[in-house]
C-alpha cells in the first residue's frame, strides 16, 4: 500500500491501490449500479467500500452536487425558533436529516407572509433540495406557488388540505380535553384558541367544541377567543373570559402552553385558584408544564417525532414516491391544574 497519511486519500489513490479505473470506483463509492454503465461485481465493489473505510477516504460533497444535482441540503423554515416546541421539532429533523447524510438551515418568518415569501426565496437560492415548511397559513398562496414551481416541499406542525404534512392529530387532541373536562364535571368552559390562520389552532379548537357540545355541552362563540401563541396572548385573552361578569367557566382550554400559563396568571390576578377555582389546560405538553408551580394539564404531542418523519415525508418525495400525509396521536397528560372534580360553588 502507498505511503499515504489516513483521510488523505484521494479517489485517483484509490483507484491505483486497487488497480481499477477511476470511475468505476466513484460509481461504486456513489452507489450507482447502473449496468449500462459497467457495474462492478460485488466482491470488487466490497474491496473498493472496504478500502475506503480503512483510509477514511469520503467523496467529495461539492463534487457529488455537481454531479447528482443535490446539494444534500434542507431548508427550514418556522415562525420562530425561539418558541420551545419549533426547537424540538427541529432538533428531530436536524437528527433526521444528519442520519440521512444531509444538511439542515433554518430561518424564522415571524409568521408575516411577506418574510415567508422573502425567506424562502433565500433558501431557493441557495440551492436546498427541498423545504420543510412550519408556518403554513390557511389562508396563504404560497404554497399553490411553490407546487406550480416544481419546488419539493411538506408541511410540518401546521396542515393545510391538499399539501403532503406531517402534524399532532390537533383534532384528537382537542376532542380529549373536552372529555376530561366534562368527566369532571365542568359544564361552562371557555377555550383560548390561538391564531385563526394556523391550523393547530382552528383543529384544536374544533375537535374540543365538537366534542364538548355531542356530550350535551353548550360553548357560545363569544367563549371562544382568538389569540397569539405566547404568554401574554393567553393571559389577554383569559382576562376578556374572566372579566364577562354574565359568563363564568369553571375551565378553560388554551391551545398551546404558553397561551395557558399566561391564562394561569390572568386566573392569579382575579383571585383565582387554577386547578381549585379553575381547570386550565394546555397542549403540547412542552418540558415546563409539569414544572410550574401548580403543575399544567396538557396534551402531549409527539414533537420530536414531527420533526423526524417531516424529514422521511420529504425524502420519499426527493426520491419520486407518493408520500401520504402522516397525523400522530397525542395523548392527555392530566396533572394538578385540572385533576379535581368539578363541584359549582
Amino acid at each position: 500500500m502507498q505511503d499515504i497519511r489516513p483521510g488523505s486519500y484521494t479517489l485517483k489513490d484509490l483507484a491505483a491501490e486497487l488497480a481499477l479505473h477511476p470511475s468505476t470506483v466513484s460509481r461504486i463509492l456513489h452507489g450507482e449500479t447502473d449496468t449500462a454503465r459497467g457495474a462492478a461485481a460485488p466482491a470488487t465493489a466490497q474491496r473498493v467500500r472496504d478500502l475506503a473505510k480503512k483510509v477514511g477516504y469520503s467523496p467529495d460533497p461539492q463534487a457529488t452536487s455537481l454531479r447528482t444535482r443535490r446539494t444534500h441540503l434542507l431548508g427550514v423554515i418556522v415562525p420562530r425558533l425561539s418558541d420551545l416546541v419549533l426547537a424540538v421539532m427541529y432538533e428531530g429533523i436536524d437528527e433526521a436529516a444528519d442520519d440521512a447524510s444531509y444538511s439542515t438551515f433554518v430561518m424564522n418568518s415571524r409568521d408575516d407572509p411577506a418574510m415567508q415569501r422573502r425567506k424562502t426565496k433565500i433558501m431557493l437560492s441557495r440551492r436546498v433540495d427541498g423545504l420543510i415548511v412550519g408556518d403554513a397559513h390557511l389562508d396563504g398562496d404560497i404554497l399553490n406557488e411553490l407546487t406550480e414551481r416544481d419546488v419539493p416541499f411538506v408541511l410540518m406542525n401546521r396542515a393545510v388540505g391538499g399539501f403532503p404534512s406531517v402534524t399532532c392529530d390537533d383534532t384528537l387532541g382537542g376532542t380529549l380535553v373536552a372529555q376530561h373536562l366534562w368527566d369532571k364535571g365542568h359544564r361552562v368552559v371557555s377555550v383560548i384558541a390561538g391564531e385563526p390562520y394556523a391550523s393547530t389552532a382552528v383543529d384544536r379548537t374544533h375537535g374540543f367544541v365538537s366534542r364538548f357540545r355531542a356530550l350535551g355541552g353548550s360553548i357560545p362563540e363569544s367563549a371562544i377567543v382568538w389569540s397569539r401563541f405566547d404568554t401574554m396572548g393567553g393571559r389577554t385573552a383569559a382576562d376578556t373570559i374572566l372579566s364577562d361578569e354574565n359568563r363564568q367557566p369553571s375551565a378553560i382550554f388554551a391551545v398551546n402552553d404558553f397561551a395557558a400559563i399566561g391564562a394561569m396568571g390572568a386566573a392569579i390576578s382575579h383571585g383565582l385558584v387554577v386547578g381549585r377555582d379553575l381547570a386550565i389546560v394546555g397542549f403540547n405538553d412542552t418540558s415546563l408544564a409539569a414544572q410550574l408551580p401548580i403543575a399544567l394539564s396538557s396534551v402531549r404531542s409527539p414533537m420530536m417525532d414531527i420533526g423526524r418523519c417531516a424529514v422521511k415525508l420529504l425524502l420519499g418525495i426527493l426520491n419520486g414516491e407518493t408520500m401520504e400525509s402522516v397525523r400522530l396521536t397525542p395523548n392527555l397528560c392530566v396533572r394538578e391544574s385540572s385533576s379535581q372534580e368539578w363541584t359549582p360553588r
